[in-house]
């Protein structure tokens, strides 16, 4: 029994890696997109407490270089998204969180890219949080500064994140690497214990065998 709850110890273990990276995390979008290409306006809103029931709808905003308003170009409530400017018709899909209401990823596709791009993009989100007596209302905005290049350029930023990336993942390796010896060990030293044990009890037992087999002889 102790080993088979061992033996379960070290495959949570090796789960809580993967459960660690399913959650929520904001991620800034980039913010160089090459013409001619497809681009990810990114726009994420992680909420506090993910037990709690929310519905959001989002809208994308659009200020061009030069221009002094935003304008409405795009929306999304769960079912449906809508393009609205005429410009960018065709080309905003939705690439965000995917058969739910409680909209947390809220990025969109920008297809077909032209410098005509180039600008600020605001995200809003309006999420209405279900509590069990009432219902509270928040509007988060992130903005998005793009610029359209004829060819890519890796900034610093990126090789940064990469960098950090490929260190978060040989960290997490390690962690893995570091959990499963431990549970090894504890494996290994409870089956030694077991052993231990099982042959102790096998030594009583024959110790009071022998004693009752004298017994009997001196009986006779």
């Amino acid at each position: 029994m102790r080993m088979s709850r061992l033996l379960l110890l070290c495959v949570l273990c090796a789960l809580s890696v993967s459960l660690c990276s399913a959650a929520c995390a904001e991620v800034d979008s980039d913010t160089e997109a090459v013409a001619g290409g497809q681009f990810k306006l990114g726009c994420v809103s992680c909420k506090m407490r993910g037990e709690v029931e929310a519905t959001a709808i989002v809208d994308w905003m659009f200020r061009a270089r030069g221009e002094a308003d935003f304008v409405h170009i795009y929306t999304y409530d769960g079912d449906a998204s809508r393009v609205i400017d005429e410009r960018f018709q065709d080309r905003m899909a939705w690439h965000g969180s995917k058969n739910t209401y409680d909209l947390q990823d809220t990025s969109v596709d920008l297809l077909n890219v032209t410098f005509n791009d180039s600008g600020v993009y605001l995200c809003i989100i309006n999420r209405v949080l279900s509590y069990k007596h009432y219902e509270y209302t928040t509007i988060i905005n992130k903005t998005v500064e793009l610029t359209v290049v004829a060819k890519a350029t890796r900034s610093t930023a990126s090789i940064v994140s990469e960098v950090m990336m490929y260190v978060s993942i040989i960290g997490l390796q390690l962690w893995l690497l570091v959990e499963m010896i431990y549970c090894y060990r504890k494996i290994a030293a409870a089956g030694e214990e077991a052993l231990r044990a099982s042959a102790a009890e096998y030594l009583a037992i024959a110790s009071e065998s022998k004693d009752n087999c004298a017994g009997v002889q001196v009986a006779e």
